[in-house]
């Protein structure tokens, strides 16, 4: 038989802790002193900072670009040219100096990624590696003048379809995956085990979690959302929130004001956001101020143009939107940072111009500009020339120096907590959370000879690792014959379907299955080693499903399974 039956998981997900040497931890800021010039507010010390640095240190802080090379001292040649045309040098570390930048983000990008258009290289391998170029990174960053406070490094980990470090870490489930969950308290606890491991790499800055409510078959959003329920969303985001910043690591809800609300791309195009004001506030906003209350430290700007608000501006442009709406009605005091400047849509201005542009309308922080050159210098110019209000830029490096003073009181875990066992627990129990049946019994399946997993294209790794979890909990698993268990993912559609499945097994958005012609219908909402583990327990009968659909599926129901 196979059957549901959903509890404490028990099998083991990814592998044990790498034994290679390990590397100094992170750089830390220099001890602060005892002089009442350097409180141990955060706050009060930002603005002691601030009020000695020049303008050139001031335009430097707002400023997070990418780099190449996975080095912070040592790159290839290859490297070191793209690196000139960025910014003029040959190193990333060269970069942080000449440029006395606030952060630098990591960048990589996977095959199922939505995100991959603005992702021109990557610098991110395995957990060693990102050590030693963090380390390098922040050390280039302490001989700044603004060096007592430590770099920000920042990285898109939101598990799931955007995950930058896939190697030798514990891998949660996406979003989705939790809001059918629907348990707090367990993405709570799986996010703090994502914020320990993401600092004991020297990543202090996650753009995560995604705040966007799904409303819609957005492809570039899809399961990055937590639901379609603004009031779930909400609570899945804050618990988010809440398990990052308890690692210390920064926590950014993204994409306001709520890119959940298009199915346009906005790497790509400008999407427009028709809906009335009122619509937004109710729908859109909600997780936004969930989060806000949750202490998040970041939230980060959408190119959207959002017509019930501010008209033909981008958001990332609109002081409408983020100084009236996001600061004024939300009460969010934190950090706010530009979506990637380097997609479609920012690329309407020059660099420089559009960094200027970007900070009048409210934003802190300036993130991936497509030039730094010349981002820097725009700043610098419209500084000096008026344009810039030096009370803007100033507020601006203070709320990042505050950012950075409150992230350094938080101590960075050795490389040996990456893949613990509590860590591995928390991400299979929110994945075994998840696992929601949508047709068909959950009393059992009947099962003739044995298990054959079958896959759309490209997805060999994850049918190895689901055959695998079904043979290590009992089920024979077979190539020919046998029930028939087909995986559909990320980019799926109806040819991807497998007309002689007995069981469809959803890894992403739940749409496709209501195309499904299977008898038995389950969703996992992800592909990670951690759902894998779920799926198997499930099918094998050891644990009952209990998640239900975060989004609605005409024809279907949130559950064929008894609450």
């Amino acid at each position: 038989m196979l059957a549901a039956a959903l509890a404490v998981p028990v099998t083991a997900g990814c592998g044990a802790p790498s034994k290679e040497p390990e590397p100094a931890g992170p750089v830390a800021p220099p001890t602060p002193s005892a002089d009442p010039a350097a409180p141990d507010d955060p706050a009060a010390r930002a603005a002691a900072l601030v009020a000695t640095l020049a303008d050139e240190d001031l335009a430097g802080q707002v400023l997070m670009p990418f780099a190449y090379g996975d080095s912070a001292t040592e790159v290839s040649a290859g490297s070191a040219a793209r690196n000139r045309e960025l910014a003029g040098v040959d190193t990333p570390a060269q970069m942080v100096e000449k440029y006395r930048l606030g952060g630098l983000i990591l960048v990589g990008f996977s095959a199922d990624d939505p995100t991959a258009a603005n992702q021109v290289t990557t610098n991110v391998d395995n957990p060693q590696q990102v050590r030693g170029l963090t380390d390098g990174l922040h050390t280039a960053a302490g001989k700044l003048p603004a060096g007592a406070a430590p770099l920000l490094i920042g990285i898109d980990q939101e598990y799931g379809v955007v995950t930058r470090i896939t190697k030798g870490v514990t891998l949660l489930p996406g979003a989705l995956a939790a809001g059918a969950a629907g348990k707090a308290e367990l993405t709570e606890n799986a996010w703090r085990a994502a914020g320990a491991e993401l600092a004991a790499m020297g990543v202090n800055l996650d753009f995560a979690p995604v705040a966007d409510v799904l409303v819609g078959r957005s492809a570039v959003i899809g399961s990055r959302s937590f639901g379609g329920d603004p009031e779930l969303v909400g609570a899945q985001v804050s618990a988010a929130v809440r398990g990052l910043q308890a690692a210390g690591v920064a926590a950014t809800l993204k994409h306001f004001p709520g890119h959940g609300h298009t199915s346009a791309d906005s790497h790509h195009e400008l999407p427009t956001l028709t809906q009335k004001r009122a619509v937004l506030a109710s729908e859109a906003w909600g997780p936004f101020r969930a989060g806000v209350a949750a202490g998040a430290e970041l939230v980060m700007s959408a190119h959207l143009d959002v017509r019930a608000v501010d008209p033909g501006v981008a958001a990332t442009f609109s002081r409408k939107l983020l100084t009236d709406v996001l600061r004024g009605e939300l009460g969010f005091t934190g950090v706010v940072v530009t979506d990637g400047m380097n997609m479609a849509p920012a690329q309407k201005y020059p660099a420089g111009e559009a960094a200027v542009r970007a900070l009048n309308a409210g934003n802190d922080l300036i993130l991936m500009p497509p030039n730094v050159t010349q981002a820097y210098d725009g700043v610098l110019a419209a500084l000096r020339d008026g344009s810039l209000p030096r009370e803007r830029l100033v507020a601006a490096a203070a709320r990042i120096l505050t950012l950075k003073f409150r992230l350094a009181a938080t101590p960075a875990p050795p490389l040996t907590v990456l893949g613990d066992d509590a860590h591995r627990a928390a991400a299979r129990a929110l994945a075994l959370a998840a696992v929601t049946v949508l047709r068909g019994s959950c009393a059992g399946l009947a099962v003739d000879g044995g298990v054959r997993v079958t896959t759309s294209a490209g997805r060999d790794r994850t049918r190895e690792l689901l055959t695998g979890e079904l043979a290590a909990a009992g089920v024979p698993v077979v190539t020919r014959g046998g029930t028939v268990v087909h995986l559909v993912g990320y980019g799926d559609g109806t040819a991807d379907l497998n007309a002689e499945a007995d069981v469809t097994v959803a890894m992403d958005t739940p749409h496709l299955l209501a195309r499904a012609a299977s008898p038995v219908l389950l969703a996992t909402y992800s592909s990670s080693p951690a759902s894998m583990t779920a799926l198997a327990q499930v099918l094998a009968g050891r644990e009952e499903a209990k998640g239900r659909l975060p989004v609605e599926v005409a024809g279907l129901p949130a559950t064929t399974c008894k609450p």
